[in-house]
C-alpha cells in the first residue's frame, strides 16, 4: 500500500475527473480500505477541497465547485498543455486577459519539475509570435457579452461603425467569434430587425439589461462562417476588387490579408475581393504581393493607391 501522501494525491487525481464515484470504486482505484478512504476524504475537506457525498451502500463521492480555488493536481501532459495554452493567451489580443495569463503562467512555471520545465523551454525557444498593434476588447466586455448571451439578456451599447458613425444599439447577443485578429459579436439588432456582426473593440458603454428574449433560429447552421462572411463583406459597404496578373497559387502564398476572397479567373490571373478597415491599408497590402495587378474598384482604393505611389516616389527622391 502506498503512503498517506501518495494515496491522497491519487485520490485527488481521480476525483478531479468530475464524475460521481462509489466508495467501492474509489477504494479500489487508490488501493485502500473503505474506512481509510473515508478518513482521506475528510482530510481533503480539511484542506479546502469540496467533496460531496451521498448516502447509500458504501456511499458516493464527487468533487464539486467550492467558494475558493483549491490546488489542482495535473498530469504531465495536462501541465504542458496548460502552460502552452497560457502562453497563447498571453499573446492574445484581449486587454487584461494577456496580463492575467502572463501572471498565471509565471506562477505555474515556478512549480514545474525539471523534466517538464525542459519541455516547456524547448517550446518557448522554438516559437515566435508577431505583436499586433490593433485595438483590443477588454476582458470585462467579453465576460459581460458571454454572460448575457448565455442568460438571453438584452444588451445596450454605443457602437462606432466602419464609417466612424456612432450610435446606440439594442441587441440580442448570441455568439462571440475570434476571427483573425478581431473579436466579433453575432447578434440580432432589435432596431434593424436583422442579424448583425459587431467588432467588439468598437463597443462602448455596454449595459446588460434585466429583460430577456426567446432564442431565435441562427442565421446559419455555422455561426462562425456567417460572422466570417459578414466581416469580409459587411452590409452596405463597398468592396475592394483587385485583379492580379498571376496564378492564384502564387498570389495566395504572398497575400497577407486575413479577410477576403481570392479566386482564380483563369490559369494566369486571379481576383481578390475584400472589405478593408482602411483603403490605405489595402492599397499597401496588394502592392506588397509583388506581382502586376489592376484595381477594379472602388474609386476610394484607386485614390489611395495613387497617393501611395506619389508618396513612395517622393521618398525615393531622384
Amino acid at each position: 500500500m502506498s503512503g498517506p501522501s501518495e494515496r491522497m494525491l491519487e485520490l485527488l487525481s481521480v476525483l478531479q475527473s468530475g464524475r460521481m464515484w462509489t466508495g467501492r470504486e474509489l477504494a479500489e482505484r487508490v488501493g485502500t480500505s473503505p474506512r481509510t478512504l473515508r478518513r482521506d476524504i475528510d482530510r481533503l475537506r480539511d484542506l479546502g477541497y469540496p467533496v460531496e457525498s451521498t448516502r447509500g451502500p458504501g456511499g458516493s463521492y464527487r468533487l464539486v465547485a467550492g467558494r475558493a480555488m483549491p490546488p489542482l493536481l495535473l498530469t504531465d501532459e495536462e501541465a504542458v498543455a496548460t502552460v502552452v495554452g497560457l502562453r497563447l493567451a498571453a499573446w492574445a489580443p484581449v486587454a487584461d486577459a494577456a496580463e492575467a495569463a502572463a501572471t498565471a503562467l509565471a506562477k505555474l512555471e515556478q512549480l514545474l519539475p525539471p523534466r517538464l520545465r525542459y519541455r516547456l523551454e524547448a517550446v518557448s525557444a522554438s516559437t515566435d509570435t508577431v505583436a499586433r498593434t490593433v485595438a483590443s476588447p477588454d476582458l470585462r466586455t467579453l465576460e459581460l457579452l458571454a454572460t448575457a448571451a448565455h442568460a438571453r439578456n438584452h444588451v445596450l451599447f454605443t457602437y462606432t461603425d466602419r464609417g466612424d458613425r456612432t450610435g446606440e444599439r439594442r441587441v440580442e447577443p448570441y455568439r462571440q467569434v475570434l476571427l483573425g485578429r478581431r473579436w466579433y459579436l453575432l447578434g440580432w439588432d432589435r432596431d434593424r430587425g436583422d442579424w448583425r456582426t459587431f467588432r467588439i473593440d468598437r463597443i462602448a458603454g455596454l449595459t446588460v439589461q434585466p429583460t430577456t428574449f426567446p432564442p431565435r433560429e441562427p442565421p446559419s447552421a455555422d455561426p462562425v462562417s456567417f460572422v466570417q462572411d459578414s466581416a469580409r463583406f459587411p452590409i452596405s459597404r463597398h468592396r475592394g476588387v483587385v485583379r492580379f496578373a498571376a496564378p492564384v497559387e502564387q498570389v495566395s502564398e504572398r497575400l497577407t490579408a486575413e479577410a477576403g476572397s481570392l479566386e482564380a479567373v483563369d490559369e494566369r490571373t486571379c481576383r481578390f475581393v475584400t472589405a478593408a478597415d482602411s483603403w490605405e491599408w489595402l492599397a499597401i497590402t496588394v502592392a506588397m504581393v509583388g506581382v502586376p495587378y489592376t484595381i477594379e474598384g472602388p474609386p476610394e482604393l484607386v485614390s489611395f493607391s495613387r497617393e501611395l505611389a506619389r508618396r513612395i516616389d517622393r521618398a525615393a527622391g531622384d
